[in-house]
């Protein structure tokens, strides 16, 4: 089963050509003002991470993995440097520009899922696509009964998310995140709330994504999916370890 696609679009002659990198961050540097003075949760970050690869994310607690996701999400911005991402440079971007973007190029799936409990797994599915505008109702229902396919969960389509084990919600979720069809995926702990077998079927759905092109970047605190990952970087004290397996240009391990 394969991700259902955007509606074909005609390029034109000024259509600006693909970017090498689909994450491109250079000496980003983030720090916030608080109480007891400022702190720095990211300095000095340079990184840059092509189309198609699975990135692991790993570091403890504290180290800066989660504000580095808020850059790439464009959910907050840096202190200095750049941030660029599928061509686009969100640390110039307005925030309704920002949300805009995010809205077309960015699948997020989060550790305690965040479906609309009010909502249906298929409603889940819909919304995103409802508040990008980017189908007719009913490609909107096509495109969500085609992504409950690929999750294998198309008989858990009108129930609500309190009625779904943990790993059919997670499903649901990533099913959310590939609504718009985004090129990047951003992951934070996605099986850090399920037991380890549903944790290896979430994650063997995400090496589905990246065969078939997707972007994944996962935050993970499991050693063994962070082994099994291609690329990984270890975020310390806010900076890239040097020692970690970048998946800067050059890594071929």
């Amino acid at each position: 089963m394969r991700i259902p696609n955007r509606p074909a679009t005609t390029i034109g002659k000024g259509e600006p050509p693909t970017p090498e990198y689909l994450i491109d961050l250079h000496q980003v540097a983030k720090t916030f003002q608080g109480a007891a003075g400022t702190f720095t949760a990211l300095q000095g970050i340079d990184l840059q991470v092509k189309s198609g690869e699975f990135v692991a994310v790993i570091g403890k607690s504290g180290s800066g993995k989660s504000t580095l996701l808020n850059m790439i999400a464009g959910i907050d911005r840096p202190t200095s440097g750049e941030v660029i991402v599928n061509g686009s440079a969100l640390h110039l971007l307005s925030e309704g520009q920002v949300a805009a973007w995010r809205g077309q190029n960015l699948g997020l799936v989060f550790q305690f899922f965040q479906l609309i409990p009010t909502l249906t797994a298929i409603e889940n599915i819909m919304l995103p696509m409802d508040f990008c505008n980017m189908y007719s109702d009913k490609e909107c229902e096509q495109r969500a009964k085609s992504l409950l396919e690929l999750v294998e969960i198309t008989e858990q389509a009108n129930k609500l998310p309190s009625a779904l084990s943990g790993g059919e919600q997670q499903r649901v979720a990533i099913a959310r995140a590939l609504a718009n069809d985004p090129p990047l995926i951003i992951a934070d702990e996605p099986t850090g709330n399920l037991d380890s077998k549903t944790a290896a079927t979430v994650f063997d759905l995400f090496q589905d994504l990246v065969r078939q092109g997707k972007t994944v970047l996962m935050v993970t605190h499991d050693k063994e999916l962070a082994r099994a990952v291609p690329h990984k970087i270890e975020i310390a004290d806010g900076r890239i370890n040097s020692n970690s397996h970048s998946a800067t240009p050059g890594d071929k391990s």
